[in-house]
């Protein structure tokens, strides 16, 4: 059966600063997330993947603390108008000044995932597989911020991402990635709070 007619989408990918994988070992995360007794097993160990709508959550080095958002079919008028503002493209991200130069010279990998053995994780794009995966290939991206731009993502620098703490009370989607990197990141009451479920508006 093909991945589309699965319900699988037909490509997966997994980005790494690591030019030399030839098999992904199913692992757990570095750092648990308490996730109910129900998820509790996307702890892992597993391999994840993320699909290609989704992919513009990792065009950056894997240690940055970024905050990546968008609109959703949910989102109101007026939180478009606060988070978004002006925005063209589908999707912010949002980063520390000090990282902006580091993503203007950074390089990463993008392995190309077979997805038979996939499954979704119930979180948007996500997708995890509990055997281990030989990729089916692997490319190098070079310009980062060349690669957000081509995937309607507009990279937005600030000195500090804890103002953007209350976005997770908006009805924006908001992914917090490496966010224990972050200068002085206080968690916001009651999250970071799962992803709004849903793909990209418009």
């Amino acid at each position: 059966m093909s991945p589309e007619r699965s319900g699988k989408p037909a490509d997966l990918f997994h980005f790494s600063e690591d030019p030399t994988i030839r098999v992904f070992a199913p692992r757990p995360v570095r750092v648990g997330v308490d996730r109910g007794p129900e998820r509790a097993w996307l702890n892992g160990p597993l391999v994840w993947a993320i699909d290609e709508a989704h992919s513009l959550l990792y065009f950056s080095p894997r240690d940055c603390p970024r905050i990546v958002i968008w609109p959703t079919e949910r989102t109101s008028p007026e939180d478009r108008r606060r988070w978004f503002g002006d925005v063209t493209g589908r999707a912010v991200a949002y980063v520390e000044e000090a990282w902006a130069e580091r993503i203007a010279a950074a390089a990463i990998e993008r392995y190309r995932m077979p997805p038979e053995t996939f499954e979704p994780t119930g979180e948007p794009g996500t997708w995890v597989s509990k055997s281990p995966v030989v990729p089916a290939a692997h490319d190098t991206i070079r310009d980062l911020p060349g690669a957000m731009a081509a995937h309607g993502l507009e990279l937005r620098p600030l000195p500090r991402l804890t103002p953007l703490a209350p976005i997770w009370a908006s009805t924006l989607h908001a992914s917090g990635i490496r966010l224990r990197n972050a200068q002085d990141w206080v968690t916001p009451e009651g999250g970071p709070p799962r992803p709004i479920a849903g793909g990209f508006a418009g």
